[in-house]
């Protein structure tokens, strides 16, 4: 009896990251729809916190050896982890805005184009989200800026498409002559498509670079599109410098 208990706990632990790991997957290929995936992300924590501390419980009771210990230790450090990753994506989620449309440039952002049509059917709007965002924006991501610089202009559209290939990001659009670059970046594990559109104005003598990013689903991004945003900025200058 107290051997299937243990066998029953590791079965347990191992469910958890089951049900962890394949929740991003099933939504991704669209077999199952975001609040059902969201669910199999919940019951993952939960099951998760349970299996961990009744394996813990269980060790100190039984103190086995061997296989079995190295079984329930497996269960355990898979049941903490199938907690913690949800658990720490709900702690990001409510320290920050819940908005998913961020731009350098608030009072003009820049605008979807190409993108307009990929995003015909998302629950998202290609449309600005407006100045409630805007102001919430500034609280939570000061630093989200425009980048100006003392540099030559095809200089720094060119450097913005390499990033963008860097970034691994799929091109939509690039238009030289207009100074827009249009791309979407796909998470990995779910697979959720946040666009980018990057403005590159020719100024008398300065470069002004802005960028948008916005998720097609969700009502928060939980900071991934403010992330974007710096992340090409920084490694923008990088490939400036480089050159």
């Amino acid at each position: 009896m107290i051997r299937k208990l243990g066998t029953l706990l590791v079965i347990v632990g191992i469910l958890a990251g089951f049900l962890l790991l394949v929740s991003g997957p099933l939504y991704r290929w669209q077999w199952l729809d975001l609040g059902t995936a969201f669910l199999l992300l919940r019951w993952a924590a939960y099951i998760g916190v349970a299996a961990t501390v009744l394996i813990i419980i269980y060790l100190i009771w039984q103190r086995p050896r061997g296989m079995p210990l190295a079984l329930l230790t497996f269960a355990a450090i898979i049941g903490f982890i199938s907690f913690y990753l949800p658990y720490q994506q709900l702690q990001t989620a409510r320290s920050v805005p819940p908005i998913h449309d961020i731009s350098t440039d608030l009072e003009n952002p820049p605008v979807f184009v190409a993108v307009a049509k990929e995003r015909a059917n998302a629950p998202n709007p290609v449309e600005y989200a407006g100045e409630e965002t805007a102001n919430q924006q500034r609280k939570a991501y000061p630093d989200v800026q425009p980048l100006v610089l003392e540099s030559n202009y095809e200089r720094v559209f060119s450097a913005a498409l390499a990033v963008v290939n860097d970034l691994g990001w799929q091109l939509v659009a690039s238009d030289l002559t207009e100074g827009r670059i249009e791309a979407t970046d796909t998470t990995f594990w779910f697979g959720f498509k946040d666009d980018v559109v990057i403005r590159i104005d020719n100024g008398a003598d300065q470069v002004r670079i802005d960028v948008r990013s916005k998720s097609r689903v969700g009502r928060s991004d939980v900071g991934k599109n403010a992330d974007r945003i710096m992340q090409f900025m920084q490694q923008l200058r990088e490939q400036l410098a480089a050159q």
